[in-house]
């Protein structure tokens, strides 16, 4: 779903301008949601990294306009060459996608930036120049992120990776008890997703605010004001993550994960949420605009998923699922106060079990 749209802002960025939409990254089908969206304006170019460049994966996101990189790759020579490569794409105006964070979220929280690519993209950037050079945050949320559980399970240190052929065999395995749910009526869908997109970044308005020439600018001091610039992004896309059912009611038991509820107090609670985080700017995504129906879409998911259980009236969240919980919950965390206030997944799982 597309969901909140600054539409006159976006109607004021120059069709000459290079447009980079700048997103949080919390799953793999963000490439293929994205790409999606804009296929009917233009086709995007983004970086991937080299996980994708298996069959039949790596065709199918190269048909999409990914280029493949090394993330951590020391190699001058090839910095250099990538370091053009955005360049020259950045100067002859090709619309691209960056995911700032560099990698999936593990813990459902936004991640530090990376600077790298943005560093590549700005670094010969001139205010006279023909193009201007525009960021559109963009955010995205998810009731059921495919990966959630597998990243979790990068916290756990003690936990052996598990290889490609039990990768597979997961994946298969997946898909076929979705299969059989479909067939016998017992399938439901997995929730919603939903992308918003926020006010352009204009870099001509940007360097004229700040003073700044990033051409003329030593490596150190350009390093800064790329992270100042970073940071602006990040903070621009946390602005616009979409509030989703799944995420609201995850919010209400982050509170107190321990205590039993009723339908009722978690619908009271997730309306005090909605309407706090409303008043300071946040964009609450509610299907069929009907809120008692979002709050018990939420929660559906959340019970499906034996993430939260009920027993005798009384909704509980399941204490092995904790960390589940706290991963949704995260993805919204910055609403509630900002990113100390994401659950630390290792509190989650230390967290007292429900009697």
């Amino acid at each position: 779903r597309l969901g909140y749209a600054d539409e006159a802002g976006l109607a004021q960025v120059d069709p000459k301008s290079t447009v980079v939409f700048v997103m949080n990254h919390r799953s793999n089908m963000d490439y293929v949601l994205v790409a999606f969206l804009a296929a009917e304006q233009t086709a995007l170019s983004y970086a991937v990294g080299e996980w994708a460049r298996v069959w039949p994966l790596q065709a199918l996101i190269r048909s999409m306009g990914a280029f493949f990189v090394r993330r951590n790759s020391g190699d001058p020579l090839y910095r250099t060459v990538l370091s053009r490569y955005v360049a020259m794409a950045t100067e002859a105006g090709v619309p691209q996608a960056l995911f700032p964070e560099g990698g999936l979220t593990v813990d459902g929280a936004l991640r530090q930036p990376r600077f790298g690519l943005l560093d590549y993209m700005v670094k010969s950037f001139r205010a006279d120049a023909e193009r201007d050079l525009v960021f559109i945050p963009v955010g995205l949320n998810y009731d059921r992120v495919l990966e959630d559980r597998s990243q979790l399970l990068k916290l756990e240190a003690d936990r052996r990776r598990r290889g490609k052929l039990s990768a597979v065999s997961v994946t298969l395995t997946f898909g076929a008890r979705n299969l059989w749910q479909m067939v016998t009526g017992s399938w439901y869908r997995f929730g919603y997703a939903c992308v918003n997109f926020g006010s352009p970044v204009s870099m001509r308005q940007y360097v004229a605010q700040r003073g700044v020439n990033f051409t003329a600018l030593d490596e150190d001091s350009r390093h800064r004001e790329v992270e100042e610039l970073g940071r602006h992004l990040m903070q621009a896309i946390g602005s616009v993550i979409p509030v989703v059912p799944v995420a609201l009611v995850a919010q209400v038991f982050r509170a107190d994960p321990v205590k039993p509820r009723t339908e009722l107090e978690i619908k009271s609670a997730a309306l005090v949420l909605l309407r706090e985080w409303e008043a300071h700017g946040a964009h609450i995504y509610i299907p069929r605009q009907d809120q008692d129906y979002a709050i018990g879409v939420g929660l559906r998911m959340l019970t499906l998923r034996h993430v939260v259980e009920e027993r005798d009236g009384l909704f509980h969240a399941v204490p092995e699922n904790l960390p589940v919980l706290a991963y949704y919950a995260n993805s919204v965390a910055h609403f509630a106060g900002g990113a100390a206030h994401a659950v630390p997944v290792a509190e989650a799982v230390a967290a007292p079990a429900v009697s």
